[in-house]
């Protein structure tokens, strides 16, 4: 059965960490439509005002983030004592889990592109063993199509695996297609798939797509993305939708009010870190 379009957002521009512009597409009032998917960034400018002051020290429990750079860099620290930076093309992707403190900064570059994702972590892994990971050029499999590539951020296309995930599955393609081309994905009828345009309009079932918006697919095994007259680059997503509640607070995103209370006592207590450097 074919997908068709549930839900279509554009977002709004918003301003976060120590004053980076951005596009808030997903948040708190969509956990429920796009489940696992808890939030997306987008970045996209020209002017290195808007971001380099980056986002300093900060902490994170009970999510994975997942940075995706198309062009420009970001630079990554945190208190496992990772320190790496990845550029035009490349990924980060952190398990917060049990409690995690970190940075990311961005250095001036010609171009800032990209998004950033919270996948929400199951119940079962809240309290999981933090992680970070980056995922670089060499290790992102270009995939030729007609009229275009995917680059295999992470899971799986076809005969093809990328990077797998610790918890949750999650298949995450960048699509580019040139102009009037199209491709048709396969999936499983009940996976949660949705697709943000990066750049340039496509068209899902006649109706158009427009430039950096976030849509939620209806249930089904296949999906065609059809391109305009000018070359686009699509996010594809498809995970599980956990159907569990959530309370999230900040960065920090757990199941019970009880449990983001705990988080935030041990925060001022200086109990949040579970997981140290070890020397």
């Amino acid at each position: 059965m074919e997908r068709k379009v549930k839900t279509k957002i554009r977002g709004f521009r918003a301003t976060d960490g120590a004053g980076v512009n951005l596009v808030r597409v997903l948040g708190n009032q969509t956990t429920k439509e796009f489940d696992p998917i808890l939030m997306l960034d987008s970045f996209d400018s020209t002017n290195p005002a808007d971001y380099t002051a980056g986002f300093p020290t900060h902490p994170h429990r009970g999510i994975e983030t997942i940075s995706y750079v198309s062009k420009g860099k970001m630079v990554h620290r945190d208190s496992l004592g990772n320190e790496d930076g990845i550029s035009d093309g490349e990924v980060q992707w952190m398990n917060s889990g049990s409690g995690i403190m970190h940075e990311e900064m961005v250095p001036a570059a010609d171009r800032l592109l990209g998004v950033q994702l919270w996948l929400n972590l199951p119940a079962k892994d809240k309290m999981s063993k933090p992680s970070y990971n980056s995922i670089k050029s060499s290790d992102i499999k270009e995939i030729k199509i007609d009229g275009g590539k995917i680059r295999l951020l992470a899971g799986k296309y076809g005969d093809f695996q990328g990077y797998k995930g610790e918890h949750l599955p999650l298949d995450y393609y960048d699509i580019h297609l040139n102009a009037n081309a199209q491709i048709t994905l396969n999936m499983r009828q009940d996976d949660s798939v949705m697709i943000f345009t990066l750049l340039g309009d496509i068209y899902i079932n006649g109706e158009c797509i427009e430039e950096k918006t976030a849509v939620k697919l209806t249930e089904g095994d296949t999906v065609t993305i059809k391109n305009g007259d000018k070359n686009a680059q699509i996010l594809y997503i498809n995970s599980k939708a956990l159907n569990e509640p959530i309370a999230w607070a900040g960065p920090i995103v757990m199941n019970t009010q009880e449990e983001l209370e705990k988080a935030f006592r041990e925060l001022r207590n200086n109990t949040f870190i579970k997981e140290k450097i070890k020397y």
